[in-house]
């Protein structure tokens, strides 16, 4: 999947192949470059890209 193929709506895991591990070190990334704390109850809510952008929207300091 090309980086114009990748939509709010996209999946990490169905649709860019994303797996458990992926998941925690992309929240991680999230926390450092944005500087949010996504506690773990929430991070099992961001399944989307969609849903990482509204994350962090809505909780950046």
């Amino acid at each position: 999947m090309g980086e114009d193929e990748i939509k709010p709506e996209s999946s990490f895991i169905e649709d860019l192949g994303a797996d458990s591990l992926d998941i925690v070190e992309l929240v991680m990334a999230m926390e450092e470059e944005f500087e949010v704390e996504i506690p773990d109850e929430e991070a099992e809510n961001i399944k989307t890209v969609g849903d990482a952008i509204n994350y962090i929207n809505t909780h950046k300091k």
